[in-house]
């Protein structure tokens, strides 16, 4: 995310390296280069002109403390501006209303139908309200079983009228029927097209007039850039929507649209995709992006991921095997398929400060996994719980179950004696507390 946008802002802090003081001729030339970053992003002549104006005349206004450097006194200044261009402060999504109602607008290819999906996902499952999704697309009966089959996925009732070709009597008719079910959320999917049309925006504006919804999203894909904010303003200008939806941000190296939708449009980016996962959404935290885009990593995010996964009771037997040194195999492969429900492995890595720098060469495969997985499911029960019987034979057998080698089996074998070790020694002391505290975490 952002890779090739954080590359080069890295790059021109380096003029204010070694620097001793902050002067008007370092502030030029580190903010020359800050201004062809954002260029290079994809962000307007005018707003990147206006962000390193803002900057310098901050920048030149202040004295620099002898506990912090140039560079670090204009990466604290280029991080606040970029926080205050992305908006500031998170912002929710409006559920009050019974029901709530979100409509759901944007191009056809931005990810509308998907994200309607992970965003009744989101709702029932970080919420806890029963959700409703209604097929008001009418013009692609694809678009109506896609919807269905994700339905199905996530555990959430589709609304749809095979007959009707009427968008606006479909909503209407799935907000009664969610009344009469006691449903809390209503999600409505509205037909894209492959251009803004005349057709189009008549017809959603036409559903909002009717439907008097508590949201209306603008879904766009964050990956076409400054074609994304032109697409935003034209449905802004007609629909006056509620707050915007970023969809394939993992794949945006550039960032430019994230960074300039919010001033343009003036309304805030609330949640944003990040994979093609049912999970893959996250609130939209300018501070943290911000963080994220100057390399400082997102170790909040991370940590908010691994509360979502972590259960409470499970960590107490697991620290009672640890101490027992009986934790196994079982156990390994447990802790593998928790760490894989936080997220893509490079997403998640990009999370620790100064990582993503240090990884941007480095391919992280989603199936970094696969191997040990297989090589674990190869062993029998009876291996697993007691890694001592593992002899030479066995190792063979594994290898041949698991399509892979001896080396590789006696590869992982090693590294989970180093792992058990490594937990035993954690299990006291210090260790113990920081396992205790995790126990005591609260959501927020």
């Amino acid at each position: 995310m952002f890779e090739s946008l954080s590359e080069k802002f890295d790059r021109a802090f380096k003029v204010l390296k070694g620097q001793g003081r902050i002067s008007e001729i370092n502030v030029a030339e580190t903010l020359k280069e800050v201004r062809k970053a954002l260029l290079d992003a994809d962000v307007s002549f005018k707003i990147a002109k206006q962000f390193t104006e803002t900057v310098k005349e901050k920048a030149l206004g202040q004295n620099v403390l002898t506990a912090i450097s140039p560079s670090q006194l204009m990466i604290k200044l280029v991080h606040d501006e970029l926080t205050t261009l992305m908006g500031g402060e998170k912002v929710e999504i409006n559920l009050k209303g019974s029901p709530a109602i979100i409509l759901m607008s944007g191009l056809q290819g931005s990810g509308k139908t998907t994200f309607s999906a992970k965003l009744a996902n989101y709702i029932k499952t970080k919420k806890g309200r029963n959700v409703l999704l209604v097929a008001g697309d009418v013009y692609r009966p694809a678009a109506i079983e896609q919807l269905k089959v994700l339905g199905e996925q996530i555990g959430v009732e589709v609304f749809f009228d095979i007959e009707s070709k009427e968008p606006v009597k479909i909503a209407k008719k799935a907000i009664v029927y969610a009344k009469e079910k006691g449903i809390s959320t209503v999600i409505i999917d509205t037909a894209g097209r492959l251009a803004i049309d005349e057709e189009m925006m008549n017809e959603i504006a036409a559903i909002k007039r009717e439907v008097n919804p508590q949201e209306t999203l603008f879904v766009v894909d964050a990956m076409t850039g400054q074609d994304a904010v032109n697409t935003a303003k034209a449905f802004n200008d007609k629909l006056n929507f509620d707050g915007v939806i970023l969809t394939k941000l993992d794949g945006d190296t550039r960032g430019g649209a994230a960074l300039t939708i919010r001033s343009v449009v003036e309304k805030p980016i609330k949640l944003v995709g990040i994979g093609e996962k049912m999970d893959a959404l996250d609130v939209f935290y300018p501070e943290r992006m911000a963080d994220r885009i100057l390399g400082m990593g997102d170790i909040v995010s991370l940590v908010e991921r691994a509360q979502e996964q972590f259960d409470e009771e499970a960590a107490k037997k697991l620290q009672k095997k640890i101490q027992q040194d009986t934790f196994n195999f079982d156990d390994f492969l447990s802790q593998i398929k928790q760490i894989k429900k936080m997220g893509n492995m490079k997403d998640l890595v990009g999370m620790i400060p100064g990582m993503g720098k240090m990884m941007k060469d480095v391919e992280i495969d989603d199936n970094a996994f696969k191997s040990i997985e297989a090589i674990i499911t190869s062993m029998t029960p009876g291996e697993r719980a007691n890694p001592a019987l593992l002899n030479g034979g066995r190792r063979k057998r594994i290898a041949s179950g698991s399509g892979t080698d001896i080396q590789e089996v006696n590869r992982l074998i090693k590294q989970f004696d180093e792992t058990r070790k490594m937990m035993k020694m954690m299990s006291g002391g210090k260790g113990s507390k920081l396992l205790q505290s995790m126990g005591n975490m609260k959501r927020r």
